[in-house]
Order: structure tokens, then sequence, then C-alpha cells
């Protein structure tokens, strides 16, 4: 295994030439604690949790290095194999792929430390499967191929179904059924990006996403057809991945069912679909917007358009009264993780460098709100009875005595979070995504629906604080005991949950370096000949020890 990196004509790649094999490190690290895990696990082995969390610790420290790395603006590719793109397997990370890295390994620390306080031990092979996740996650950030985003896709959906099914016996049937959901759309997602990249491969003989950026405005006409029913085809797979509308409702009751280190894990899930549309649409397909370069996407130029945004409109709407209409508080959460997702999309398929920018920004937020929500959401309902029938019901319910206090601010905090309103980041986001918008044909439907949307969160969100925290918490006597309530001090869930709040407030504190950063990232999707030039023209490294020469000179010495 062998590496390239693209080195700019004006200085040396020195963080680059240093971190050497960094690039595929978030793909390698994770694999190879997976696998063992797997033999610790069945060993029964008393260092399965302190591997787990120290391959994710080392993983966290190696993708602050990559963004880092990724905030000179140049992209780095890796030939996996040494050999040249498009022949070989080739990463690319630039500061989209670096940002997504960096939101993994953060979610993923903060998951981890919560699941080991207990969760990790309600079914076999959490540790493992956390890392092949892991390990697909990144591998889809970073891959520069589409047909090894789709390996990638499979193994962390493989991963994923083992996680959705881990857990107490108690929720098992709403597991199972809701797993059989998401294996079955899943799976025909899978089939029909097989499709589609069948259908690239015939018309352009290149799945390098690069390449396949500069062949497509090349192709004959009587093949530009079967290009934008790929093209169209890989949307629709993306769009199951990011619960887009129509292809959402697989997601709540998934979401819902799983425990809450694995919905918390989840919440960066969803945001590879939006990340694949964001690559292809800026990349391979042309967004047709004004910030496009010219010739480039060829007949899939605009393809995603207008359905992306009015999709994604629409997503937000339905999200917004899932919120309202959601029974449950875990429920609750998977709708906001929807309606994050529409929002997403909306920035993304408006295509413009403003509104990019602002999807970026609030992506960081509304993944971190999601995830703490899911980890408090478990807190909530052990200080409501537990895995009592009903404690997840918004209804009032008695809850431990003085646990409710410090659970309502915490709650407090996470819904300003992911309604979007001051002073949190999330209404940065949606602010600056509602002025990007202003100077696009969908500007009225953006400002109406997303402000309305927020105010349907605003409603939901204070209408389940004031159910689960006032009329429940705040009624129950001192001293009086909570039947069912298992509320016992876990130092690790504690940890974690204020992890995320700090990384909460540190998005807030830090607005301005972050739009910075977005902006950039952003900029760079749009430049997208940086993009095809870094992975085009790179090189295979010349071997440190050529055989093949020592070979000829010890026969011709001979």
């Amino acid at each position: 295994m062998s590496m390239a990196i693209s080195v700019s004509s004006s200085a040396p790649d020195v963080l680059g030439l240093m971190a050497g094999h960094g690039t595929v490190v978030p793909i390698v690290l994770p694999l190879v604690a997976g696998a063992l895990l797997v033999l610790l696990e069945q060993a029964r082995s008393r260092w399965v949790q302190p591997l787990s969390v120290l391959a994710t610790l080392l993983l966290l420290v190696t993708t602050v290095g990559l963004f880092a790395q990724s905030l000179d603006g140049q992209v780095r590719a890796y030939l996996l194999g040494n050999w040249q793109a498009p022949f070989g397997i080739a990463l690319a990370l630039d500061r989209l792929a670096a940002l997504m890295l960096l939101l993994t390994s953060v979610v993923a620390v903060a998951s981890l430390l919560y699941a080991c306080a207990g969760d990790d031990r309600r079914g076999q092979h959490f540790h493992s499967l956390f890392q092949i996740q892991l390990m697909g996650l990144n591998g889809a950030f970073l891959t520069g191929d589409l047909f090894n985003l789709f390996v990638f896709f499979e193994v962390l959906l493989a991963a994923s179904y083992g996680l959705l099914l881990h857990g107490d016996a108690d929720g098992r049937r709403q597991r199972l059924k809701a797993s059989m959901h998401y294996v079955v759309f899943n799976l025909t997602g899978s089939a029909l990006f097989l499709i589609a990249v069948s259908l690239l491969y015939a018309v352009t003989g290149t799945l390098n996403m690069a390449d396949l950026a500069v062949k497509i405005p090349q192709l004959a006409a009587e093949n530009q057809r079967l290009a934008q029913a790929a093209s169209l085809l890989l949307l629709v797979v993306f769009a199951v991945k990011a619960a887009l509308l129509p292809l959402y409702f697989w997601l709540p009751d998934t979401y819902a069912s799983a425990t809450a280190p694995v919905a918390a894990l989840f919440a960066i899930l969803t945001k590879v679909g939006v990340y694949c549309i964001a690559r292809t649409t800026t990349l391979i397909f042309g967004t047709g917007s004004a910030d496009s370069l010219p010739g480039v996407g060829g007949a899939t130029v605009g393809i995603a358009d207008p359905a992306l945004p009015a999709l994604a409109l629409g997503t937000v709407v339905l999200a917004a009264i899932g919120v309202l209409a959601a029974p449950r508080l875990r429920a609750l959460v998977a709708y906001l993780v929807v309606g994050s997702a529409g929002t997403l999309l909306v920035a993304i398929g408006l295509g413009t460098a403003g509104t990019i920018t602002a999807g970026l920004f609030y992506l960081v937020n509304s993944t971190l709100a999601a995830a703490f929500l899911f980890l408090l959401a478990d807190r909530i309902l052990a200080a409501r009875g537990g895995s009592a029938k009903g404690a997840d019901l918004l209804r009032p319910l008695p809850m431990s005595p003085g646990t409710w206090a410090p659970l309502a601010l915490a709650f407090m905090a996470a819904a300003v979070a992911a309604a979007g309103v001051p002073p949190l980041a999330g209404f940065l986001g949606k602010a600056m995504l509602l002025q990007a918008a202003g100077t696009t044909p969908w500007a009225a439907w953006v400002v109406t629906l997303v402000l309305g949307s927020s105010l349907a969160l605003m409603v939901a969100l204070a209408r389940a604080g004031a159910t689960l925290f006032w009329e429940g918490g705040s009624t129950t006597p001192a001293g009086a005991v909570v039947p069912g309530a298992t509320t016992p001090h876990k130092p690790l869930q504690t940890l974690a949950l204020v992890m995320l709040g700090a990384a909460l407030l540190g998005v807030t504190l830090s607005a301005g370096p972050l739009t910075a950063a977005a902006r950039a990232a952003a900029e760079q999707m749009l430049q997208r000949q940086v993009y095809i030039d870094a992975v085009l023209s790179a090189r295979p490294v010349p071997p440190a020890h050529d055989v093949r020469r020592e070979m000829r000179e010890r026969g011709e010495s001979k």
C-alpha cells in the first residue's frame, strides 16, 4: 500500500509529508481494531472496552490532524496499491471530507463513552460492530470512487444492522419491526446503486469521481440519456440514505427503537446521504447554479433541479409535523434528524456558495444536537422509570427526585440548539441560510417554510419540556420513590453528555472561525477542477527497492 500526495507548486506540503499515510488511517485504524475486538469479545476479555475506547480516541486525534491539514486548501490524493487514478483505488482528503471525519469521531467518542456505562453489554459484539461502522463511515467520506463508495456503504450498513438489534429483550419486537423496514429500504437502495454505477461505467468506462467529472461532458449524444438516468438513480439512492421525502419513512421508527449510543452514532449516518448528494451534484453532475463551472457536468448539469430543493422543503415541513405529532420522546428526536437533513438538502439543492456555507455550518450544530438529545432522552427515560411501560411517552410521569432539574436544564439547552433559536449556533446556521437563499428564486418558499418549521419545532420542544419536567418532574414530592426508576450516577454517561454539550457550546463560541471554514469548504466544492487535478495528477510513489531492476542486475552479473 503506497501513497501519493498532491503538492502545490508554491510550497512543499510539509504537513502532508509528515503525516505520511495519515489519510488512510481513519479507515485502517477502526478496521484493525474491529478485527481484534471480535477475537477479544469471543474470549470475553477485559480488554475489550479499553481497546475500543483507545482506538476511537486515536481516531479523534487523527481526524483533528487531518482537519488541520485541510485548512491549507489543498486536496490530498492517496493512491491505494500505488496505482494511478482512475485505474486504481483513490482516496481524497479535502475540506469537506476532513470536516465530516472530525464530526464523526467526536460523535463516536461520546457515543462509545456512554455505551461503556453498560449499554455495550446488552448484546453481542457491540464494540467490533461499532468500529466497523466507523470504518464504513470514514471510507464513504474519503473515497474518490463510486464503486468503493458502494463498498463502504455496504460495510457501514452491515454493521448498522447488528447495532440496531443490540439491546435488552424489552424492546426487541419494536427493534425487529423497525430493522425489517430499515433493511428492506437499504437493500433496495443497494440494488439501485449497482444498477446506477453499472450504467455510468458502461457509458464512461470509469467510476472514479474526478474522471467522471471529465468524461460526462464529453459523452456522445446517444449516451447522454443513459448518463442522466444513472445520475437520477444515484440521487434516489442517496435520498434513501439522507431520508429525503418521500423516502424518509424508515428513519423515525428505526432511530427511536435503537439504544441511545447507537441512535447517537446514527445521527451521523443520515449525513452520509447528504454528503454524497453534495459531493456528486457539485463535482460530477453540476448544480446548474451561477457558481458552477461552465461546461462541467454536461448533460447532467442541474439534474437535481428543481426537484431537490422542492423535496427538501417538503421534508422540512413533514418533519415539523412529525415532531408536533410524536407521542414519544425518542420519536420526537428522530423527526428532528429528518428535519435537519431536509434543511441541509435545501442548502445543497440551492447550490450557491452562500447556501452551501450555511448548510455546512448548520450540519455541525444539528448533528451534535441530535446525538446529545438521543443520549439525554435515555437519561430522562431512566429517571421516569427506566424500561417501565409508557416511560417514553410524552405525558406527565413522576421523576426521580434530584434528577429532574439538571435534566431539564440540559433539555432546554439541547432544544434551543435543535430548534435553531438564539443564542446557540443553530440560529446562526438558519439565519445564514435565509440570507443566502434571498438571492435565489426559492427565497419566498425557503423563508416561509424554514421559519414556519422552526416555530413548529419550538412549540413541540417547549411542550415536551413542560410535560416532562413541569407537569411530571417538579410535582414529585421530596423524598418520594419512583417505581422502576433506575438513575444511579454513571460517570461515563455524564462525561459523554458533558462532552457533547461542550461541543455545542464550542460551535457557538467559535462561530466566526467555523463560518470561515465552512465558506472555504463550500468554495472548494464549487472549484471542482482543483479536486479533479489533485486526483488525476497524483502519481505513484517510486518504490524504495526496485525489485525488477535488482533481478535484472543479478541476472546480468551471472
